[in-house]
């Protein structure tokens, strides 16, 4: 009942002030004279009272006194108090000095005005807290509470409590912080406990816990994945807290406290990069990414723009997109310097306008088709972008003399099984066939023009190839594509039992996209760490049981079958290869077969014939010739493979 009182009026609560400002000066006077009451000068007594009325008034209205919410009273509201009451004393003071200058007699002492003082804080403050208590005893002996427990006894866990504590909608109840350091156990915040964080799993059986609430940023992911296993074990709910700029800001609810993410588990230690170094190469460059409306693209340019850069050309085909991420940067980055420029990657009158106007020194080119059923659906599509309008690019880049490509490869292009992971493949053996042409006979011919003379005076261009496996949220992937099947009450469709994948967050690929565009030196094929494999299947139980709901009861998984041109597992090197280490630890170069030139260009030039006619079995035959390796999987073109005779391939350097 009490819990749903309206919140009192302010003149109440600023009524009650006064009255309980005159019950002190009652005490004040009385407590001076010894508590004889004859002794009291009432007629003075009565002229002191409509003095700190008067004054009372005009300083509780200022100070505003009144103003906030009584069950809520925290600390601020206990300094505006202090302050109003030394301030009323000091009026009442000087008042008083005045009076007695002008009539000789005092309207009341001064020993009555220092007690005054006391009583008068001791008592506004002990009424609003006897209210918060009450309101809070009265939270906490509902019967069908929530037990929580609250991880992390810092800033942000403190934070947290004290959120729920204001909404009277939340019935939980705070029966201990845990905390892994160790010098803040056995001691308490506002009369809870902080208890030994490696004790957690006794803690949770011993007091029933029904939910734990990440309240730290500084957990290391194998500790919180630790802490979720044994959560989920228990049957224990998971929540975690919002962003630390929700904290700043002030705006944090109850309803921002959500479910885990299970990109909370999956993320890894932050990697540091040379910033320094990164920061010299790209500073007042002019840098074009293609594909900067994709999830790859859009984080390489938020990435750059930490980096004093010069021009930041945003190029892509789809307008929606693009016009999203040039709204998001006039919004956040709105002093620098970007330009968004619609066109496609094949079309080569648009580049060479691209090129010609905005003379780009670097170029990081994530244009592509990902999709693989997609593209194994419509392989001279998967040619004509992510191999012809990657040549594109590279030629442009050649020409115009742009200082590094750097090109987004991917995992799937390792002994590919498929028509997308394929095209990457050839892409790469482009890039690097052109770059050792280029820097090995300082010359190179493309679409029968020399640039031998360009080169003479322009920087020749040293291309660098990236290739990292899935990234966490980008579109179209698991993960969102799980979290909308659990929203509408499944089944979790996962292709097959033991199919696995590496995950790495988006903007950790693309810090170190960065520092491998940095440290290149033109050649290389980059590979990354991407830690270990994870079972999908396992991925989709563990977002179920985060979401609260129990795998193949309440949400069903359903297997599909493996999908056109899918595998089992993802590689970063195939068996002929093998990787050097550089300075950082995430970053090896894969040592790959390396392919003449010439020959890579007449073959490209009857892929591309292909293509261009939407000749399907014959762009997949000549891929197939272009990359020995690529054998096809739950797809029509295996036949493809039974059928071919032995072809000599693309002669190798």
């Amino acid at each position: 009942m009490f819990t749903k009182l309206e919140i009192v009026s302010r003149w109440i609560i600023f009524t009650i002030d006064i009255c309980l400002s005159l019950l002190a000066l009652l005490f004040a006077v009385i407590l001076q004279h010894n508590f004889i009451i004859d002794k009291i000068n009432f007629i003075g007594f009565y002229k002191s009272v409509l003095l700190v009325i008067a004054v009372n008034t005009l300083v509780f209205y200022s100070v505003k006194t009144f103003a906030g919410i009584v069950r809520y009273t925290s600390a601020q509201d206990s300094f505006r108090i202090l302050f109003s009451v030394i301030l009323s004393s000091l009026v009442i003071f000087f008042t008083n000095a005045v009076i007695i200058v002008g009539t000789g007699s005092s309207v009341v002492s001064n020993v009555a005005i220092v007690i005054y003082t006391l009583f008068s804080f001791l008592m506004l403050i002990t009424y609003r807290i006897i209210v918060k208590y009450f309101f809070m005893y009265l939270k906490n002996a509902k019967l069908d509470k929530i037990r929580v427990i609250i991880y992390g006894a810092g800033e942000a866990g403190v934070a947290t409590k004290r959120t729920f504590d204001h909404d009277a909608k939340v019935n939980k109840t705070i029966i201990a912080f845990v905390d892994d350091d160790l010098r803040k156990v056995g001691k308490t915040i506002d009369g809870v406990k902080i208890l030994d964080a490696s004790q957690l799993e006794h803690l949770v059986v011993k007091h029933e816990v029904d939910e734990i609430i990440f309240a730290s940023y500084t957990i290391p992911p194998d500790r919180k994945n630790q802490v979720v296993d044994v959560c989920l074990e228990h049957n224990v709910k998971i929540l975690n807290i919002p962003s630390p700029d929700v904290w700043a800001r002030g705006q944090v609810t109850t309803a921002q406290i959500q479910n885990l993410n299970i990109e909370d588990l999956l993320n890894r230690k932050t990697i540091e990069i040379d910033i320094e170094g990164i920061q010299n190469q790209l500073k007042d460059k002019r840098i074009l990414i293609t594909g900067a409306a994709g999830s790859i693209g859009s984080e390489i340019v938020r990435q750059l723009l930490k980096f004093e850069t010069g021009l930041i050309i945003l190029c892509d085909q789809s307008e929606t997109a693009l016009h999203n991420i040039y709204l998001e940067l006039e919004e956040t980055h709105a002093s620098t310097n970007f330009h968004a420029f619609i066109g496609d990657v094949k079309d080569e009158k648009r580049m060479e306008f691209l090129f010609e106007t905005y003379k780009p020194h670097y170029v990081y080119h994530a244009a592509a088709y990902k999709h693989v059923p997609l593209m194994e659906d419509n392989p001279a599509e998967a040619i004509k972008t992510n191999v012809m309008g990657t040549k594109m690019i590279a030629d442009k880049s050649v020409k115009h003399g742009v200082q590094k490509f750097v090109m987004i490869s991917t995992d799937k292009a390792v002994n590919p099984t498929n028509v997308m992971g394929a095209s990457k493949r050839i892409a790469e053996i482009y890039v690097q066939s052109l770059n050792n042409s280029l820097h090995h006979t300082n010359h190179i011919f493309s679409n029968g023009l020399s640039y031998i003379n360009e080169l003479n005076t322009k920087p020749i261009t040293k291309f660098i190839t990236t290739r990292f496996g899935n990234v966490l949220g980008s579109n179209g992937s698991v993960i969102p594509r799980f979290k909308q099947q659990i929203e509408k009450g499944g089944p979790v469709t996962v292709t097959h039992p033991e199919i696995t994948r590496y995950f790495m967050t988006i903007p950790e690929a693309c810090r170190l996209v960065l520092e491998a565009g940095c440290m290149g030196k033109g050649g290389e094929i980059f590979v990354f760490d991407m830690g270990k494999s994870v079972k999908i299947v396992e991925l989709a139980k563990k977002m179920i049981r985060l979401a609260g709901l129990i795998p193949n009861e309440d949400i069903q998984i359903a297997y599909s079958g493996l999908r056109p041109g899918e595998k089992l597992f993802e590689e970063l090197l195939n068996d002929n290869e093998n990787t050097m280490p550089t300075h950082h630890e995430k970053i090896m170069i894969g040592k790959v077969r390396e392919y003449d030139f010439n020959e890579v260009q007449l073959q490209l030039v009857k892929l591309a014939g292909y293509a261009i006619t939407d000749h399907t079995t014959k762009v997949v035959q000549q891929m197939k010739v272009m990359v020995p390796e690529f054998k096809s999987k739950n797809s029509i073109f295996e036949e493809l493979d039974v059928a071919r005779q032995e072809a000599p391939g693309i002669p190798q350097n």
